[in-house]
């Protein structure tokens, strides 16, 4: 893949809110996590962590968690990702926090590419009740939910969302 045909699929990739139900096979499934597993992360500690959730009653209390948000819902398998304060902070203190959630951060970036590379179509979720997430999932105190992936065969939006030009929010040297 040249640069341009990269450039393309980035902006191919949409947030999608609907889908058919039919939900990403396993072999889609594998891949993703693949593609996760190979996201730079702080001293190669790989400090997040990914629940899988396809079970519809789960899915339904999770998206009373995230605000009732229906796409999280509706969605066939919804990836929550996690960051995971142990692995870092056993070798960078306080500092590891931050590290986690910026492991967890770009692991869940490769996460919604690779669903766009397998054509299926994600929507990432930062919205929700970290509590009510953190129980219905039964997570320990070292872990925190960051962010739920919403991924299935949906209908992309029929138009496209405009961007902010680069020059907006670019500053060379100092601010």
């Amino acid at each position: 893949m040249d640069s341009s045909e990269f450039l393309h699929f980035l902006k191919a990739r949409s947030s999608v809110r609907n889908y058919t139900g039919e939900p990403p096979g396993p072999e889609d499934i594998d891949y993703i996590l693949a593609c996760a597993s190979t996201a730079p992360s702080a001293g190669n500690r790989e400090a997040w962590d990914v629940i899988i959730v396809t079970d519809e009653d789960i899915r339904i209390d999770l998206a009373l968690a995230a605000l009732e948000q229906e796409h999280i819902r509706e969605a066939p398998a919804i990836f929550v990702v996690c960051s995971n304060y142990i692995r870092s902070m056993s070798h960078y203190g306080e500092r590891g926090i931050l590290y986690a959630l910026q492991d967890a951060a770009i692991a869940c970036t490769y996460m919604m590419l690779a669903a766009h590379a397998r054509s299926l179509h994600s929507c990432w979720t930062g919205a929700f009740n970290e509590d009510a997430v953190r129980e219905i999932l039964c997570l320990p105190e070292h872990v925190r939910p960051v962010a739920l992936l919403a991924v299935g065969r949906g209908a992309p939006p029929l138009r496209s969302v405009g961007r902010m030009p680069v020059e907006e929010h670019t500053h060379r040297e100092i601010w």
